[in-house]
C-alpha cells in the first residue's frame, strides 16, 4: 500500500514538473524576443478548452500549431492513421477507477440513488498526434463554434452573467469607455455593433469572474485586468472574432509562480465561458436597459 502511494505521489510530481517546465520555457521564449509564443498558448486554450491547463500548456509548447489531437486509436476510428516517423505530443491522462455501486436498501428504493463519482487514481503519460501528423479520410470542416451566430452568443453570455450573480446595464455615462464593471455590476455602452458588444461583455464578465476566483497569490487589479484581456483573447479566438492585438496581452512573467497561476486561471475562466456558449439549452437573456 505504501509503495502504491509513493508511486502515485511520484506521478503527480512528474505532472507538476512537466507543467512547470512548460511555464519556464514560455517565459524564456518571451524574454528571448518571441512574444508571439504567449498568443499561441492562448490560442491553444481556445482550440483545446476541454483539456486541463497542464495539457494545453504541454500541447502548445511541444506543437504550437496543433489544431486537433487524438491518440492513434482515436485517429483510427476516424479513418486516419499516423504518418510514419511522426513523434507524438506528450500529455497526461487521468486514471479513473470505476465507482462502486452501493448496495440496494429499502431506503434506496424510495428514491433514485445518487450516481457515484469516479475516483482519480493518478495520471499516466500518453502521446497524442495532431491532425497534420495523420493521413487518411477527410474530416468534417468546422468546430462546435463555427455555426454559432452572434445573435445566439449574447443571450448565452447574459445568462451566464446572471448565473454568476452579475447584473448587466447599458449606460452612455461610462463614455469614453465601452464597458466597465465593479462589484458584480457590468455596464456597457448602448448602440455598439454586435461584435463589439460581445467582445466587451466577454472582457468585463471575465474580470468579474476573476475577482471571485480563489487565488494562491495576492493579486492587484492590474493583474486581473491583464488576465481579463487574456480571457477575452481566448474566447474571441474560439468565436473567430477580432481581438485585441496579441502584443497587448502581457501577463507578468518576471514572477514564474504568478505567470503559472495567471495562465491557469485564464484557462479555467475561458473554459467556463466557452462551455456556457456551447450549451444548446441556454435561454434568451435580456440586459437591463
Amino acid at each position: 500500500m505504501l509503495v502504491n502511494e509513493r508511486q502515485e505521489r511520484s506521478k503527480i510530481k512528474s505532472v507538476r514538473q512537466a507543467v512547470w517546465a512548460g511555464v519556464e520555457l514560455l517565459a524564456h521564449d518571451i524574454d528571448s524576443g518571441h512574444p508571439e509564443v504567449l498568443s499561441e498558448c492562448l490560442k491553444a486554450m481556445a482550440r483545446f478548452h476541454t483539456y486541463s491547463f497542464g495539457n494545453v500548456l504541454l500541447i502548445s509548447t511541444q506543437r504550437p500549431t496543433a489544431t486537433q489531437v487524438a491518440g492513434w486509436r482515436g485517429w483510427n476510428e476516424l479513418g486516419r492513421r499516423i504518418k510514419q516517423g511522426e513523434k507524438g505530443i506528450l500529455i497526461f491522462a487521468p486514471i479513473l477507477a470505476e465507482p462502486k455501486k452501493p448496495a440496494n436498501t429499502d431506503a434506496d428504493s424510495a428514491s433514485e440513488p445518487a450516481e457515484p463519482e469516479q475516483e482519480l487514481l493518478g495520471f499516466r503519460q500518453v502521446r497524442v498526434f495532431d491532425v497534420s501528423q495523420t493521413e487518411g479520410e477527410a474530416l468534417s470542416a468546422g468546430d462546435q463554434f463555427s455555426n454559432l451566430d452572434l445573435s445566439e452568443v449574447l443571450p448565452k453570455l447574459i445568462q451566464l452573467a446572471g448565473s454568476q450573480g452579475f447584473q448587466i446595464e447599458y449606460s452612455d455615462k461610462i463614455a469614453p469607455a465601452q464597458g466597465t464593471s465593479y462589484r458584480g455590476l457590468i455596464r456597457l455602452m448602448p448602440d455598439m455593433e454586435a461584435e463589439e458588444t460581445v467582445s466587451v461583455l466577454i472582457r468585463e464578465l471575465a474580470l468579474q469572474m476573476l475577482y471571485e476566483t480563489q487565488r494562491r497569490s495576492f493579486v492587484t487589479r492590474d493583474v486581473l485586468l491583464r488576465e481579463a484581456k487574456a480571457v477575452a483573447f481566448v474566447v474571441c479566438n474560439a468565436l473567430d472574432l477580432e481581438t485585441e492585438p496579441a502584443e497587448n496581452i502581457q501577463l507578468y512573467r518576471s514572477n514564474l509562480n504568478l505567470l503559472a497561476e495567471s495562465l491557469e486561471v485564464v484557462q479555467r475562466t475561458s473554459a467556463v465561458i466557452l462551455e456556457a456558449l456551447s450549451r444548446e439549452d441556454a435561454q434568451n437573456g435580456k440586459a437591463v436597459q
